[in-house]
């Protein structure tokens, strides 16, 4: 996307808790952090889905789910066969909530078979890009209740990954990379995920590398950027017991560099994946068809390429409640068969967590509630010239600033209103200003 194209940050409301929010930060002094860009000293900053801000930690489902009868071979009420189509699901929130709300959103869509959960590793430090103890464990066993689910994890290529590195800055850490500096930090991923039962993974690495959002970006540096792509895939199938698979996900579009300038390749590309919104303003949905680098280039570059296509992130934008994306883009993606979807649920884009988008929500609800999602490809093996070990040259040093911090002890009933404990970074003093 484009830097006019952006999404905003939304915010927390923590009115209840507003005085004591002020009296703790003129206690704690400069580095005192509140609000969605706290760090929480008992879980990991909650990650951003694409260029968008992480969406409140408890927003409310826009209808309150009632009781629908499990849809039979036939769609709920209807008395005609259920639908079937590739698999899905939704983007409802980064953690426990997440998981929770994979029912709730089915129970809405007339008990429809969601397959996909997907979630985001917080990009601010190394320990949390590995999968930080506690983070993935509630999505693991979400996963292994059912042998036809999906997991699919966004992971940064690189920490910092929202800080605004600098395009320097950023194609030295690429190189450090691609020379085996951070080898060890995928290794103790992949490690996580076979230990918790989710070898199988779907890897979203380094999404909408094609922009300037993140820091994992590839226009710095492409050439950097896909060898250390293809040292991260081949680190991590190193791993005895993983069966990953790995999606490459530009964005719709042109945005910075053209995202084919940044394939790294099909022996670690498994996925050819699309970020692709309602937007820019007054965008067609034929537009994003045929637009360079758009829907119909994304789908022909994956069949030459012999791979299935994806959308991990999806929605309305900035169009409003466009009903006709909505209905075009579900009909798009049941003509093309990706290998699963997931709508990002949140206002703006969203239509279930979202009230503001009622048309869009109505066409969503009506053409896939009820839906049973089609079997499941299966998992490709790896090719063993991709898992073999990789030589690990002595690594470059890395300038990173520290990030450690010391909680804040405000309470329980102020801790919950905020959504957990506050942070005193020890980093305030070498801050950029």
């Amino acid at each position: 996307m484009t830097p006019q194209q952006r999404r905003s940050r939304p915010w927390r409301p923590a009115v209840v808790a507003a005085t004591v929010v002020v009296t703790a930060a003129l206690a704690a002094g400069p580095g005192f952090a509140a609000g969605p860009g706290a760090v929480r000293a008992a879980d990991p900053p909650a990650p951003r889905p694409a260029t968008a801000s992480t969406p409140p930690a408890t927003p409310s489902p826009a209808v309150t789910p009632t009781p629908s009868p499990t849809p039979s071979p036939t769609g709920p009420g209807t008395g005609t066969p259920a639908k079937s189509g590739p698999p899905f699901g939704a983007y409802l929130d980064y953690g426990a909530r997440g998981v929770a709300r994979i029912a709730e959103l089915s129970q809405w869509l007339g008990g429809a078979d969601l397959r996909v959960g997907h979630t985001y590793l917080p990009g601010d430090r190394w320990t949390n890009i590995e999968g930080a103890h506690g983070f993935l464990d509630v999505w693991a066993d979400w996963r292994a209740e059912k042998d036809d689910r999906m997991l699919v994890l966004n992971v940064p290529m690189l920490e910092r990954n929202e800080a605004g590195v600098s395009d320097s800055g950023v194609r030295t850490l690429l190189r450090q990379g691609a020379a085996g500096a951070f080898d060890h930090h995928f290794k103790t991923l992949a490690r996580r995920l076979v230990e918790l039962k989710a070898p199988d993974t779907v890897i979203v690495l380094g999404w909408e590398m094609n922009g300037i959002t993140y820091t994992s970006r590839c226009g710095p540096d492409p050439e950097a950027w896909k060898k250390y792509w293809n040292r991260i895939v081949t680190t991590m199938r190193s791993v005895p017991g993983q069966k990953f698979r790995f999606d490459f996900a530009p964005t719709r579009g042109r945005d910075a560099i053209p995202w084919t300038q940044c394939y790294p390749g099909d022996d670690t590309v498994d996925i050819l994946g699309m970020d692709s919104y309602d937007q820019p303003s007054g965008l067609t949905f034929d537009q994003q068809v045929k637009e360079p680098y758009g829907l119909q280039e994304h789908v022909d570059f994956a069949a030459s390429h012999g791979k299935p296509i994806s959308y991990p992130e999806w929605g309305l934008f900035r169009n409003g409640d466009n009903a006709e994306y909505m209905r075009r883009m579900l009909a798009w993606m049941d003509e093309h068969r990706p290998l699963y979807n997931t709508l990002t649920d949140y206002c703006p884009h969203g239509v279930w967590q979202c009230r503001q988008n009622p048309k869009a929500s109505e066409v969503y609800r009506s053409v896939l509630s009820g839906r049973i999602a089609e079997p499941a490809p299966a998992t490709p093996e790896p090719s063993k010239s991709a898992t073999a070990e990789p030589t690990r040259p002595a690594p470059s040093p890395v300038e990173v600033r520290p990030t450690e911090c010391a909680p804040v002890e405000l309470g329980g009933w102020v801790e919950h209103w905020l959504g957990g404990k506050l942070c005193l970074r020890f980093d305030w003093w070498s801050r950029d200003r």
